[in-house]
């Protein structure tokens, strides 16, 4: 039975997510604030975490800068915050989805078992044989789900190495917005590009020597991405 952290300030909101998530077949604890949040993950596993960002003691921003550094677990942010760029900011800085209140507890519900879905399945892909696929001064080892670059490993999120390891194991195709949200999000596409493009944009601010003018993740304009030319990598 997946178990679920809710980090939630308002009761009202707590105790309605929680019940339902329980008669749903679901585990769940309660964080009234961000103090409590940090102590109690670190004290028990949960496959995912619901997180409001505006919780007193520690920000909802700064506990998942703080999950961040030791865990890949789903973040599903839930918070009063609509703007493009609270959005993009709480996904660049780890969110694996964002969800503006007020909200419906079946949105809430669809989005959680599709993240779970995903994490589970970056899970078993772990347990695949390992396979290694070099571009350039980029080495990926899709066994150990690691990437290096001149020999130095590159920290990726499990997004952001999909996101590559598509590119790089197809390396002549060129893809759609809409065609990497479906293969690597694993759900229908509603045309906001904003997911894509923030994970596009922390990639390439890992694995480029020139965020400006990458070489490795290239835009090919008004259609989508594809991986940089092989003999410009050489």
């Amino acid at each position: 039975m997946a178990k679920i952290l809710i980090v939630e300030d308002d009761k009202e909101i707590g105790g309605m997510l929680q019940n339902f998530l329980r008669a749903e077949g679901f585990e769940t604890d309660i964080a009234p604030d961000g103090e409590i949040a940090c102590r109690i993950f670190f004290q028990k596993e949960y496959a995912l975490i619901l997180l409001d960002l505006m919780i007193p003691k520690v920000s909802g921003m700064e506990v998942m800068r703080r999950i961040r550094e030791r865990s890949m677990v789903p973040i599903i942010i839930i918070s009063a915050k609509d703007t493009d760029s609270d959005k993009t900011l709480g996904l660049s800085l780890g969110a694996d989805d964002y969800i503006t209140k007020p909200f419906s507890v079946s949105e809430v519900l669809a989005r959680i078992k599709a993240n779970i879905r995903r994490s589970t399945e970056y899970a078993k892909k772990a347990e695949e044989k390992e396979r290694i696929v070099t571009m350039g001064s980029l080495c990926m080892n899709t066994g150990a789900h690691s990437v290096t670059k001149n020999g130095e490993r590159i920290e990726l999120t499990a997004k952001e190495f999909e996101i590559l390891r598509l590119l790089m194991e197809n390396p002549r195709k060129v893809y759609t917005k809409e065609q990497i949200y479906s293969l690597i999000w694993k759900d229908a596409y509603l045309g906001d590009e904003n997911a894509v493009n923030v994970h596009i944009s922390r990639l390439r601010g890992k694995i480029e020597d020139d965020v400006k003018n990458p070489r490795y993740v290239v835009t090919v304009w008004g259609i989508g991405y594809k991986l940089g030319n092989e003999e410009e990598l050489s």
